[in-house]
């Protein structure tokens, strides 16, 4: 297949608002390509390389070549020249990555120079991510969407469960299994004011748990081998001994939990998140001046067994009987709200975020924000994107300061401006995000606004959410303040317009 087919139909994609239209146009693409082809093509229409990382950047794509009039590049052959572009390091690296980004680009015709440009520089957004493209592979593919969810939540890798769509149908997407060394995207929360409306909306008696104001992380083992992953699938291994040591000392030698390290005082209560983020993003795991603790909250596979479509109640059980007590964050089974609140009470006296209220029947959704995790905390927070950033005046002259703020829209891949604020931000975080943005800046600045690209997520308290025509999404917060940013996030992670319009009075 031509990467001009795939220019053409992103083009079309994002000229067409109308989800149904998006997935027909991906639909009638992925109906063609090779199997060879297919992975390859899941990836760029969704924004994303096979390389992931390949060093270049939108500075790296001024003064292209002349573009060829005619198409001729194949998917293979432009797969091909960005492995050698990944390949390249050492003494003239920066030459010979040079050389081949020149003979890629010169290689294609001018639709498709703009379509490689924005692939490469993460600005492809046409609406294609993966809800969409979820669908449209089902579509093409003749199977469930579900059988597509379901082998997305163990593969981890969407071009790769699309491919195996393609050519084998429902049976290949079925031989997809929970593998010990390869994370899965973790389950997310809804919100909810309090604990009784948490108990509310799971309509009966639930597990409340501490929520812990760690890192979240999800532990692999196999025999002696011991990974750890973060949130965003990262591996972490090397920096989190303390986690490699507890598991190490399991009797079960094959299982993959879920939960959190954090940093804990002498009492007990938990360091400020800066300092347990801090510790883990530290390269060499030293323990020296900050220990972690680990505190487990579900299990995924126990045994060699996999658990993610048993009931939590089953998944919990089975944590019990695989790791000690002191290893599982405390937790509460009640259908009483003044026992549930309570509970809440103590979790907050003692330093942590909230509790976490799960439905003892749901499963685990994966990479989803499932309808039996309710999360509750003593004040109104959103996970948002930072869309763009003002220059500040009087004494924060020269620092970016006023942050814009969006919500997701998983429908369209786009963010929802909720408002702007400059409040909660100290002189450090003043200098810290002005260095960040001006590196993550996208394109000119407009006057005294900055727009960056859409990936930093920052944790916003707000004191409500009211009615507003002037923003697009026709709301805005009420008294948004900074409480800090989310590195461990990503802007796929934050919560989406739907949830913050459900909070309008």
């Amino acid at each position: 297949m031509l990467l001009i087919d795939l220019a053409r139909t992103s083009a079309a994609v994002a000229a067409d608002s109308a989800r149904l239209a998006k997935i027909r146009h991906l639909a009638e693409l992925l109906g063609r390509v090779g199997p060879d082809e297919a992975e390859i093509a899941i990836a760029y229409l969704s924004g994303e390389l096979p390389q992931r990382q390949i060093g270049v950047g939108w500075r790296s794509l001024s003064d292209l070549p002349e573009p060829r009039l005619v198409a001729t590049a194949t998917l293979t052959r432009i797969d091909s020249l960005l492995e050698q572009i990944k390949a390249q390091s050492g003494p003239g690296s920066q030459g010979a990555r040079r050389a081949l980004v020149n003979e890629l680009f010169g290689a294609v015709t001018r639709q498709e120079q703009a379509f490689l440009g924005r692939l490469l520089t993460g600005e492809l957004r046409q609406g294609a991510l993966n809800g969409v493209m979820i669908e449209a592979i089902a579509k093409a593919a003749s199977v469930p969407a579900a059988e597509v969810r379901r082998a997305l939540t163990l593969r981890g890798w969407l071009p790769a469960v699309g491919a195996a769509a393609l050519a084998g149908g429902v049976e290949a997407l079925r031989a997809f299994h929970l593998e010990v060394g390869r994370p899965v995207a973790p389950m997310l929360a809804q919100s909810a004011p309090t604990v009784t409306a948490a108990l509310e909306k799971i309509g009966g008696p639930a597990a409340i748990e501490w929520k812990l104001d760690g890192v979240r992380v999800q532990a692999h083992r196999s025999g002696d081998q011991v990974g750890v992953f973060t949130r965003t699938l990262d591996d972490i291994t090397a920096q989190v001994p303390e986690l490699v040591e507890a598991m190490s000392r399991l009797e079960i030698d094959d299982l993959v939990l879920d939960g959190e390290v954090i940093a804990l005082q002498a009492d007990g209560r938990p360091e400020p998140f800066q300092v347990t983020s801090a510790r883990v993003a530290t390269k060499i795991g030293s323990r020296d001046s900050v220990p972690l603790s680990v505190f487990f909250f579900d299990a995924l596979r126990v045994n060699g067994v996999d658990l993610l479509d048993l009931p939590d109640a089953e998944r919990h059980a089975a944590l019990v009987g695989a790791v000690p007590a002191e290893l599982i964050t405390p937790r509460l089974v009640t259908g009483d709200a003044e026992e549930g609140e309570a509970f809440f009470g103590e979790a907050i006296r003692r330093g942590h975020e909230g509790v976490v209220v799960k439905s003892p029947s749901t499963p685990y959704a994966a990479g989803r924000r499932g309808a039996g995790w309710i999360k509750v905390k003593p004040r109104h927070t959103l996970d948002l994107v930072v869309l763009a950033v003002e220059w500040g005046h009087g004494r924060r002259e020269g620092k970016l300061s006023n942050l814009h703020l969006g919500a997701f829209d998983p429908e369209t891949g786009d963010f929802v401006m909720l408002g702007k604020t400059f409040k909660g931000l100290t002189d450090e975080l003043l200098a810290w995000q002005t260095e960040q943005f001006l590196r993550l800046a996208d394109g000119p600045t407009d006057g005294w606004t900055v727009h960056v690209k859409p990936v930093m997520v920052v944790e916003i308290a707000f004191d409500g959410v009211q009615r507003s025509s002037r923003y697009p999404g026709g709301m805005a917060l009420r008294f948004a303040r900074v409480l800090r940013y989310r590195p461990d996030k990503r802007a796929e992670e934050a919560d989406t317009a739907a949830s913050v319009r459900a909070l309008l009075p």
